[in-house]
């Protein structure tokens, strides 16, 4: 999936571009479709502004535009449950067929949506989860256990390249990311508190209930320099959020440290890492391809949009990218409740970046 832009604008070039709009609304009672007849899906992200959910816009706009449906992208500047619950509202009055939605919680938008598919909507999700029984499909970046490994594996790489031996040496870290009712994060932090525990028991978390930012940039930074603050001894801080990342790494910088000093790590996309790695304040940081993860949860809602049955087991072939399986709830969440419609569709893979190989990426 290496320099996938390249790819995207090439296939881009042949065909002609849609604008990001709605459809109009159709009857009472029917979703709408759009003068053209073509299916709109609303896309939701977490909060609008941010690289990693820009990304992902972009990669479903051009991804519709060569397949024949459009994308509404519809946000709020602020992470804001509210906000989502209102873009999801308007959505249900404006008739729509599907919404793909990165939920900022678990559990909080389950009424909305299920108000959204009792209309006859199609709800998928895609980056972070809701109920099972809230939407039908889940394109999920990873398993917990996946995601939650890589995160610390990259913080033990990192340490390995400063000098620390993360396997016998007293390692202090911490958890920085957005908030602890977050599905998709938290999720992550707890893979990873288990592998810890397995793997560096020598390890000590130097804050257990962690810190949050709330996908603020400002609080990014201001968190970011009270762990350094709080925690002067501290040997690696994991960024399991797009937002909390830079942020973090912008403290490192602002206090005068840099990779030598302290290990982070964590999720983000790479052009909004590459100044850091080049500056030595960060080593290696991961992410998948957000672009790729955008196309696949327009197309699914798309797919299901169109009058096309999905259920666990099947598999779906999505056109550029391939056949992937449905798999049932549990892969995310063992206590999930899952039905033959409600199921996870996983990215094909995760990527990490180093100052040898972020340049071959885009987004």
């Amino acid at each position: 999936m290496r320099k996938t832009l390249t790819l995207l604008a090439l296939l881009l070039a042949l065909c002609l571009p849609l604008s990001c709009k709605g459809g109009d609304q159709g009857e009472q009672g029917g979703p709408s479709q759009g003068q053209s007849g073509e299916i709109t899906v609303v896309f939701v992200p977490k909060i609008t502004g941010n690289a990693f959910f820009e990304s992902a816009n972009k990669g479903a706009q051009e991804y519709a535009a060569r397949h024949g449906f459009k994308v509404d992208y519809r946000g709020s500047p602020e992470a804001s449950v509210p906000d989502q619950v209102a873009v999801v509202e308007q959505a249900i009055k404006d008739k729509v067929p599907a919404i793909s939605i990165s939920s900022l919680d678990r559990t909080a938008l389950d009424d909305v949506l299920k108000k959204a598919l009792d209309a006859g909507i199609v709800v998928t999700t895609w980056d972070s989860d809701v109920s099972g029984d809230a939407r039908r499909i889940m394109v999920s970046q990873g398993t917990p256990s996946q995601l939650g490994r890589m995160l610390v594996e990259m913080g033990a790489k990192s340490l390995t390249k400063r000098g620390k031996n993360p396997s016998t040496d007293p390692i202090k870290y911490a958890w920085h990311y957005s908030q602890a009712s977050v599905a998709d994060q938290n999720s992550w932090r707890e893979a990873g508190e288990e592998y810890i525990k397995s793997a560096f028991p020598n390890w000590e978390n130097v804050k257990p209930d962690n810190y949050y930012s709330e996908q603020d940039p400002e609080k990014a930074l201001s968190v970011g320099k009270e762990i350094l603050t709080e925690h002067p001894d501290i040997d690696l801080i994991i960024c399991n959020d797009s937002t909390s990342l830079p942020g973090q790494a912008q403290a490192l910088k602002d206090m005068g440290k840099d990779a030598e000093d302290v290990s982070v790590t964590g999720f983000a996309s790479p052009n909004a890492m590459k100044e850091f790695c080049r500056e030595g304040i960060i080593d290696r940081w991961g992410l998948w391809d957000c672009q790729i993860q955008g196309a696949m949860a327009c197309y699914i809602s798309y797919y299901l949009a169109s009058g096309n049955q999905l259920n666990v087991g099947q598999m779906v072939d999505i056109p550029e990218i391939g056949m992937l399986e449905v798999m049932p709830n549990t892969v995310l969440d063992p206590n999930m409740g899952t039905a033959p419609d409600s199921g996870v569709v996983l990215l094909p893979q995760r990527t990490e970046f180093t100052l040898d190989n972020m340049d071959d990426y885009d987004f």
